[in-house]
């Protein structure tokens, strides 16, 4: 058997490399290298090792050596069965278990053996997966080009388009000239467009929308320009691009995002476009840009806009932030929805002395809205137990609904709000709270929670609760 393995070795040897003849597409002209005979058949030999569990020599009885290691010989399989199956088989397990150079060779191995199989494109762009991983980054791009050219009807066509975008990334950031011109030229759409084209910012296919998610991997430098020229873009194909360059530009924190955010916030003739870039707005902590959302949120009859607008000054953590959202939600002119999200988005700060300022200020206007989100803090068991007691109080106050106040008391878990909701009851004067009062006072299991609503029926002048008292003593 190991005499079988050295002749197989010195006839792979003998045998010529054909090259790849170079084909006119729309990548730039690259030319994949060819791989060494001598280094596939010995590369081979290396990754049979770990096949399906064989230790050595001793398990090869039965594989099909020579279809792993003669890079012409066709192998002398069963009818009907595809001759590419050794090679696709070895090539793929080489791969599975982290030996791409193997099965790098392997595939390409398949692809010049083979080259009319209905495997050998997407042996090509396995070949270059593997070399990707590896970091040999020109050779894997090589075989993209040629899967592209030779073999356009490849099924993993679509993986390769994305492959050849992350491949023309890693360059790029390396400083490699060709790959950033690829990357400036295929990040925006061409002046004419054929109809149907228009890429969607979601389509990862699109080669267009592959090459500015490549951006996102580069520095600033280099990628803010290019998303420049893509925003400056008026025209309605390119909406789909510019919203993904939105996104990109909040990303990149340099000089210009602040400015070029603005820009599309007012300008980019897309809505969508025109929110998102409100909407990364909540990335720029800068005066200029709260000035703008405050300009936004008094101005627009875009509902959309304004509750983005109402979102990123929530995100932007200043105190004029957080007065324009305050001063918002009072403002009875206001459209109720977009002051529900103000108010919503204010219940969600972390400075607790801002929130009891902003309980206590919509307390004071009676307004059902107002008294829904009181009512929502008071039930909201993230909240700190002081400042639901707090809403509650001022839920109680402020007239609101005594039945839903009344149906509080059984949900409660917590013995502090139920404690707090005893009280509520007691600063109320219709008849349905002292009725809740005396069931608690007779009904409730914790003692000092009766004692609580015995003690305020005392402060009762209702005539019930006198006799509910006495009907206590005489027990």
């Amino acid at each position: 058997m190991q005499m079988q393995l050295v002749v197989a070795a010195v006839l792979a040897i003998q045998q010529p490399v054909p090259p790849l003849p170079p084909l006119p597409g729309r990548f730039p002209i690259l030319v994949a290298p060819q791989l060494d005979a001598l280094t596939v058949a010995f590369d081979g030999w290396q990754g049979l090792e770990g096949l399906a569990g064989l230790e050595g020599l001793q398990g090869l009885e039965g594989l099909d050596v020579l279809a792993v290691l003669d890079p012409v010989s066709p192998p002398s399989g069963q009818d009907g069965q595809d001759p590419t199956d050794s090679l696709w088989r070895a090539a793929r397990q080489a791969f599975n278990r982290g030996d791409y150079t193997s099965a790098a060779n392997l595939y390409g191995d398949l692809m010049r053996r083979y080259p009319t199989a209905a495997r050998a494109g997407d042996a090509l762009y396995w070949a270059a997966f593997a070399l990707y991983k590896n970091d040999n980054l020109d050779r894997a791009r090589s075989l993209l080009v040629t899967q592209e050219r030779q073999y356009p009807k490849a099924a993993t066509l679509r993986d390769a388009t994305a492959l050849f975008a992350r491949i023309q990334t890693a360059l790029a950031k390396q400083g490699d000239e060709d790959a950033l011109r690829w990357l400036r030229d295929h990040a925006q759409p061409a002046e004419s467009t054929r109809a149907g084209s228009c890429p969607s910012e979601d389509d990862e296919d699109d080669l267009r929308v592959a090459a500015l998610n490549g951006l996102l991997q580069m520095d600033a430098s280099n990628a803010v320009p290019i998303l420049k020229k893509v925003l400056a873009r008026r025209d309605a194909c390119s909406a789909g691009l510019r919203r993904k360059a939105v996104f990109l530009v909040s990303q990149k924190h340099s000089s210009e995002t602040e400015a070029i955010l603005l820009d599309a916030a007012q300008h980019d003739p897309d809505p969508e476009v025109r929110q998102q870039a409100v909407f990364w707005l909540s990335q720029v902590p800068t005066d200029r840009a709260v000035g703008m959302l405050d300009s936004i949120l008094r101005t627009t009859d875009d509902a959309e806009l304004r509750e983005k607008a109402l979102f990123a000054l929530s995100q932007q953590h200043s105190p004029r932030a957080g007065q324009i959202l305050r001063t918002y939600a009072e403002n009875a002119n206001a459209p109720s929805e977009a002051r529900e999200k103000a108010i919503f988005w204010l219940g969600q700060q972390t400075d607790e002395e801002l929130k009891e300022k902003v309980i206590f200020s919509l307390s004071q206007m009676h307004d059902a809205d107002n008294n829904r989100w009181l009512m929502e803090i008071a039930l909201n068991e993230r909240e700190s137990i002081e400042m639901r007691k707090k809403a509650l109080f001022w839920a109680g106050q402020t007239g609101g609904d005594l039945t839903q106040l009344s149906g509080l008391y059984d949900r409660m878990q917590n013995r502090e709000m139920k404690e707090q909701l005893i009280f509520v009851y007691s600063q109320r004067h219709e008849a349905a709270a002292v009725d809740r009062l005396i069931q608690i006072a007779k009904t409730e299991q914790d003692k000092e929670l009766r004692k609580k609503a015995i003690f305020w029926l005392g402060q009762s002048h209702d005539p019930r609760a006198a006799q509910v008292l006495l009907e206590i003593i005489n027990q």
